[in-house]
């Protein structure tokens, strides 16, 4: 009977005699698959079951959110309680204010898909490649590969992406950190630990404008407590003494408010002017380097139009589907026999050598 139920003998056809309910945990546990995130090719890393996506470097993301917690919690903690009482208790309000909005909007920006274009399939890369690969060597590496398109009558290169294996749509660049296409590229910011694109580019701007007001508010009361406090008959020296907390606060706003105002002002004007950081370096619709053409033809030649088309158009859908489900044959990745652990189960007698050889060809199956 022991030489029934060797390995080589077991036939897989037997497995469509199980019973229903072994049927059924069957399916499920094939069923149970590994979520699309899991696999995702991009250097990004995935937290709660792929809802926050952040790139493999986060940069200096909690160096930003170290400084504006501390600031603000210097700013609270020592700052408030004396312009409260010598001024308006309105202070505290508006700077928590000022404070939620921009961690809020800071979040937003780090773990929101900036607008990642999905991964050619090997059967749409293999087509792409037929269609443009007229070397006849599969050894041979063309120069990069454009494709012409016309939008409002001026002619746009699509360049072909070597990594995607696509052509990659009207503004999208591929950014070497996140090793993704993104669409509407702007720029990747390490300040964020994130790309900015067309998915989460209105909140990074809401992050900037609003981080101006709050570091220029505090900046202000900091010098008024000050000021205050040396017009009770204090020098100034005696001043800061006594509140040496608003030093530290004074350092960090003046050192950062010129280039916040600076990045919100730089901003400003590439929504009013329908651009992207990365057009605007390179220059892309500059009439030195365009001389054929009439100018940006993503503008709607007006600011306000300009600006709702940006900041005001509904949220595109997240295309990679991060939290999806692989299909089953990408679930079930192929193993050599010699990779198959057989687990270990015992005949006793008779009775239990099918029930054994069943379990044993269910365990394989799973």
């Amino acid at each position: 009977m022991m030489k029934n139920c060797e390995y080589q003998q077991i036939d897989p056809r037997a497995l469509s005699v199980l019973p229903q309910s072994a049927q059924n945990t069957t399916e499920k546990t094939v069923q149970r698959s590994r979520r699309k995130w899991e696999v995702f090719p991009g250097k990004n890393r995935f937290f709660c079951d792929g809802r926050i996506i952040l790139p493999s470097q986060s940069g200096v993301l909690p160096l930003t959110l170290g400084l504006i917690v501390v600031t603000c919690g210097l700013f609270f903690a020592f700052d408030c309680p004396f312009l409260v009482k010598h001024l308006t208790v309105f202070i505290p309000v508006i700077g928590g204010a000022l404070f939620v909005f921009v961690v809020f909007s800071l979040l937003r920006t780090s773990f929101t898909d900036p607008g990642i274009l999905p991964r050619a399939t090997p059967d749409e890369a293999a087509d792409i490649e037929k269609q443009i690969d007229t070397s006849g060597s599969s050894t041979y590496r063309p120069p990069p590969r454009t494709k012409e398109i016309l939008i409002n009558q001026q002619v746009v290169k699509l360049k072909y992406c070597f990594t995607c294996k696509m052509f990659r749509p009207p503004r999208t660049s591929h950014c070497s950190l996140c090793d993704n296409c993104v669409e509407r590229f702007d720029h990747h910011c390490p300040w964020v630990g994130n790309c900015v694109g067309k998915r989460n580019y209105r909140f990074f701007y809401s992050f900037i404008i609003s981080l101006s007001f709050l570091t220029s508010f505090i900046f202000g009361c900091v010098i008024t407590h000050i000021t205050l406090r040396s017009q009770e008959g204090k020098s100034l020296v005696q001043s800061i003494q006594e509140s040496p907390a608003s030093v530290v606060e004074l350092v960090i706003c003046f050192f950062s408010i010129w280039s916040i105002l600076g990045l919100s002002g730089f901003h400003t004007y590439l929504i009013a002017s329908n651009l992207t950081t990365n057009e605007d370096i390179k220059g892309s619709w500059s009439s030195k380097r365009c001389a054929e053409e009439s100018g940006n033809p993503y503008s709607y030649n007006s600011i306000i139009t300009n600006c709702c088309a940006t900041l005001c158009g509904p949220m595109p859908p997240s295309l990679i589907d991060r939290r999806g489900f692989l299909s089953l044959d990408e679930a079930i990745p192929a193993v050599s026999a010699s990779e198959i652990e057989l687990p270990p189960f015992t005949v006793k007698s008779d009775a239990h050598m099918e029930e054994n050889c069943q379990d044993f060809a269910l365990s394989c199956t799973a």
